[in-house]
């Protein structure tokens, strides 16, 4: 078990790992911005960060209020998740600062109307920050952060093997729209109805949480993922997240249908144990080039310490949605 309720004073060493590796001194090195269309993927996993120091030095990252609603979780490992998140969120959004140098202590947060965080940021006569957006999901085994430039971005994550207490076609007659209660009622094989729906599940929180508003001003049953044949602007029966790009469309109240085309999704594989859902919008540009592809660039980080990055090998397979694999 960590314990957190103290600070330790040794200062950490160089830690040698397999890809980009830091020392306690130096300072985060900096990371160029997402381009138009890209999202970055900054994931850690819990069970990696195992020195009570190293919890100690992001302990020393956060605001007093972070810290305060650390130390309010009950046992070890929820204040460790809460506290390796804020951490992550603040050292992954302070290395974007190409032109000046940010201190992760220094950066500060508030709230929209419907309580997504996004950063505040100190405007300076030199200097304009990035419009940066970011949105960060966890589990109990990984903790995920999204950043895009100049698009709101939701992610959600969830475990491969996370059961359901109840059945999962009860759970979706309660949360889902009728024609996503139909499409899984149409999967006989269990496993199968069962990873369907925990993609159905992301995409619709990813979605929600890109928006900004919350369940409770967007609630799931009031929306239906889809997906849209590129070539003839049909819908695909039986339903594929592997192959074509989900597209939502909106149901009001009196049954009209509206496609919102300028949301863009991506399923993917991580770690081999999750599935993360990314929902991006793709704001229009002057030029008119818009592209329907999302360009992915997945990192595995132990803030602080290193970074590899996993885009296009098996720790981050993607598995639907139109996207372009980043080579960096």
């Amino acid at each position: 078990m960590f314990s957190l309720w103290y600070k330790a004073s040794s200062i950490m060493n160089i830690h040698c790992f397999r890809r980009n590796v830091f020392t306690a001194s130096s300072p985060l090195p900096p990371v160029e911005l997402p381009s138009q269309m890209e999202t970055h993927i900054w994931y850690l996993l819990p069970e990696e960060v195992k020195s009570t120091n190293l919890l100690n030095r992001y302990l020393e990252l956060l605001s007093p209020c972070e810290k305060e609603n650390v130390f309010r979780m009950t046992g070890d490992q929820l204040k460790k998740r809460a506290l390796l998140a804020r951490a992550l969120v603040r050292t992954t959004i302070a290395r974007y600062q190409i032109n000046q140098k940010v201190d992760p202590r220094s950066l500060k947060f508030m709230k929209n109307n419907y309580g997504k965080p996004e950063v505040y940021w100190q405007y300076a006569d030199d200097w304009s920050p990035p419009p940066l957006h970011f949105n960060i999901s966890h589990t109990s085994s990984l903790i995920a952060c999204g950043v895009t430039v100049g698009s709101p971005i939701g992610i959600d994550v969830e475990e491969k093997q996370r059961r359901l207490k109840n059945n999962i076609l009860t759970f979706a007659r309660r949360y889902f729209s009728p024609y996503e209660v139909e499409t899984l009622t149409s999967i006989s094989d269990p496993e199968i109805q069962h990873q369907e729906f925990l993609k159905l599940w992301t995409l619709k929180e990813a979605y929600v949480k890109a928006l900004g508003k919350g369940f409770s001003a967007a609630p799931f049953k009031t929306f239906t993922i889809q997906l849209s044949d590129p070539i003839n602007q049909g819908i695909h029966l039986p339903w594929r997240l592997d192959s074509e790009l989900p597209e939502i469309i909106i149901e009001s109240p009196d049954g009209a249908k509206k496609l919102s085309s300028n949301w863009h999704f991506a399923l993917l594989e991580l770690a081999g144990s999750h599935i993360a859902a990314i929902c991006m919008k793709q704001e229009k540009t002057t030029g008119g080039n818009e592209s329907n592809l999302m360009k992915l660039t997945v990192q595995r980080t132990i803030p602080l310490i290193e970074d590899e990055c996993v885009s296009g090998t098996d720790a981050a397979i993607v598995i639907g949605g139109l996207t372009e694999a980043a080579n960096k």
